[in-house]
Order: structure tokens, then C-alpha cells, then sequence
């Protein structure tokens, strides 16, 4: 699966699945699909009323076509319900939430994107750009990722209790913040879930040499014992 690597503020390098062609297609052909049912029921509804204003069709049908994906997007959080049924989702390409902002411009580039030749300039810019960029998401510096379900950290793996009887084995840990630990535990799933152990090898040798520590224990222990010892200390 293409990935992309996104840094965050941390000076940590992330690596997120890029949401395919063929799901970015299928999301895109859902929403369609209620866009039209959407308007074939107006217009079942309405037809036999005395609607011969035409601005009044434009308001109940072409409008919501129109702001269909813009509005969906702003409100679901990059998603519309074909994204959502396909689990992708619009964020910056620095690995943050896109903006309102940002949303409007992908949404004023569309029919650019999908509108001239059948969407053909859409499919080369994502499918040839390296970053799944249609040319909205290059101007508003969005792309669409997968998201893939994350299984949850157990109390067991990350956190201990704060017992008299345990002993931190890293009291460095007490200078990270919860930043750094989310950044921490970020590594770990993405090792854990997607077997990809860059972001965790890179953590570990960015922690060490931030806090000063020499150690021969693996990557995988280590930072699990850096997480249990910050909770332990900062419990106190």
C-alpha cells in the first residue's frame, strides 16, 4: 500500500496509507448516488405542486448538488459519506486536520478536477503525484489517507500503578511531556498494526539523544518502558 510520510511538529516522521485510486473513485461514485437519489425524491415530492419558478428548483436541488462535498467535508471532518463508507479522510499534509479553509479550496478546484474530461485530470494527479493529490488538494496542501483501525494500547502495555514497589528504570522519562508521549505511543501502533518500524526506530533515537540515555535494550521495550516510567513519576 502507498504511504506517506508526514513529519509532525515533533521532528517525527509518520507514515500514513494513502487512500487508494479505486477507493477515492467508489467514494467519489457513492456520493453521487445520494446526491441523485436526494434529487429524484424532491423532485417526486414537489412535481405535482405549482413550482414553475425555476429558482426554486435551483434552490431545492442544484444548490445542495453544488455544496454537497464542501459542507459534508466541513462537518464530518474531511469526510463525506462516500469517504466515510470507504474509511478515508482529507488532511493537511502536515498530518493536521484540514481547515475550513482548506475545504473550499478543494471544493472551488472540482470541477476542474472532475468536470474537465471525465475527471481524467483527478485520476493522473493523484495516480502519478506520489502524494494522492488531486489538483484541489495541491492548492489547499490536502491528500486523502486511509484510515485504518487502530487497536487501543492495553492499560497493561503502557500504564503501571503507582506502586512503592516499582522502580522507574529511566527517571529521564519525567522530562517529556504528553506530547511527546502520544508521539511515543503514535510509533508503537504503527509498528504494531502495519509492521512499518521507521517512525518507531526514529522516536527511539530522537528520545535517547533528547534525554540523554544509553541503552542496549530493544526499541519495542524501551519505549514502552519510557511510557510505563513517565506515567509512574508524573503520577507521583
Amino acid at each position: 500500500m502507498q504511504t506517506i510520510q508526514i513529519r509532525t511538529t515533533q521532528n517525527i516522521s509518520i507514515h500514513y496509507p494513502l487512500a487508494s485510486v479505486g477507493d477515492r473513485i467508489l467514494a467519489y461514485l457513492i456520493d453521487r448516488i445520494i446526491i441523485v437519489l436526494f434529487a429524484v425524491t424532491l423532485i417526486v415530492l414537489f412535481m405535482n405542486l405549482e413550482m414553475e419558478i425555476i429558482w426554486v428548483w435551483v434552490v431545492v436541488v442544484v444548490i445542495p448538488y453544488l455544496v454537497y462535498s464542501l459542507l459534508f467535508e466541513i462537518f464530518m471532518n474531511g469526510q463525506t459519506p462516500g469517504k466515510a463508507a470507504l474509511n478515508i479522510r482529507v488532511i493537511r499534509l502536515d498530518g493536521t486536520p484540514a481547515t475550513v479553509g482548506d475545504y473550499i479550496l478543494r471544493w472551488i478546484f472540482a470541477p476542474i478536477d472532475f468536470g474537465v474530461l471525465g475527471g481524467a485530470i483527478a485520476l493522473i494527479l493523484v495516480a502519478a503525484g506520489g502524494k494522492g493529490q488531486r489538483l484541489g488538494d495541491i492548492v489547499a496542501g490536502t491528500t486523502v489517507v486511509k484510515l485504518v483501525a487502530q487497536k487501543e494500547i492495553t492499560a497493561q502495555e503502557v500504564f503501571v500503578a503507582a506502586e512503592d514497589s516499582y522502580q522507574p528504570v529511566f527517571a529521564q522519562a519525567l522530562q517529556l511531556n504528553e506530547s511527546d508521549i502520544e508521539i511515543i505511543q503514535r510509533a508503537l501502533e504503527v509498528n504494531r498494526d502495519h509492521g512499518n518500524a521507521k517512525p518507531m526506530l526514529a522516536v527511539t533515537e530522537k528520545v535517547k539523544t533528547q534525554l540523554g540515555i544509553t541503552t542496549d535494550m530493544p526499541p519495542i521495550r524501551f519505549l514502552y518502558t519510557l511510557i510505563k516510567d513517565f506515567n509512574h513519576l508524573s503520577a507521583r
